[in-house]
């Protein structure tokens, strides 16, 4: 069985990959962590029984084992798990989104050191990574792009980390294009990463949604992913 700890567990995330994890043969919510754990009625709510719960990692970390720590938190405190689970060595999946390149190459080190495995994206939907992957092949062939990003209001960061990663890989395919029109002194232009607007909105009611556009001459293309519910995240 693998022991699976996971933290950031009463988050939206968290608690999906906590109920993912615990429907699954082959793992074992071995420890759920969130500092809203200090709340006894949380502790009550959490609804899955026999699971220890503690409100920071370190503590956990001292009290129970684990093979793998899913990371659903924030961008201020992901660096410091990831870097205390790798100095464990156990091996870390990360869908927060926010670190720095300086991290992630720390982070890079770190794991190589210690034996243990780091992966990290910005999306786990499997029609998000296809999303991707189409952009990269489009981008080619019709540089004119932009980026749409919708997310719920809770959402800290914008742009999102898949809005990013995405530009990042259509960069990297991109002929040479006219640069866009910027941002300054027009806002409602968004913000140009490698090149590339991204519009990114936040309602309530919304997951997570994107929409890359493009144009050429007398024509356009548009792809689009949407995620329904968490679930799409959990295979």
């Amino acid at each position: 069985m693998l022991k699976v700890m996971v933290i950031g567990a009463l988050g939206r995330m968290g608690r999906a990959v906590c109920g993912a994890v615990g429907a699954e043969d082959d793992m074992t919510l071995s420890a759920a962590v969130d500092p809203a754990f200090s709340d006894p009625k949380a502790r009550d709510d959490f609804g899955i029984g026999g699971v220890p719960a503690y409100e920071g990692l370190e503590e956990c970390l001292e009290a129970e084992g684990a093979d793998v720590a899913v990371d659903f938190t924030n961008p201020s405190t992901v660096f410091d798990h990831v870097m205390a689970c790798l100095e464990r060595g156990i091996h870390c999946v990360v869908g927060t989104t926010g670190l720095g390149e300086e991290q992630l190459e720390e982070i890079e080190r770190k794991a190589r050191s210690a034996g243990a495995n780091c992966f990290i994206a910005p999306n786990f939907a499997i029609g998000a990574v296809l999303m991707m992957e189409a952009a990269r092949m489009i981008v080619r062939h019709l540089p004119a792009a932009e980026i749409i990003e919708l997310h719920h209001d809770q959402k800290l960061d914008a742009p999102s980390g898949t809005a990013l990663r995405t530009a990042d890989l259509m960069a990297g395919e991109r002929p040479e294009a006219e640069a866009p029109p910027g941002p300054e002194g027009n806002p409602a232009r968004g913000m140009v990463h490698d090149g590339i607007p991204i519009h990114s909105v936040r309602l309530p009611g919304l997951i997570a949604h994107q929409e890359v556009v493009f144009g050429g001459r007398g024509q356009s293309l548009s792809i689009r992913h949407d995620s329904i519910t968490r679930d799409s995240f959990m295979p």
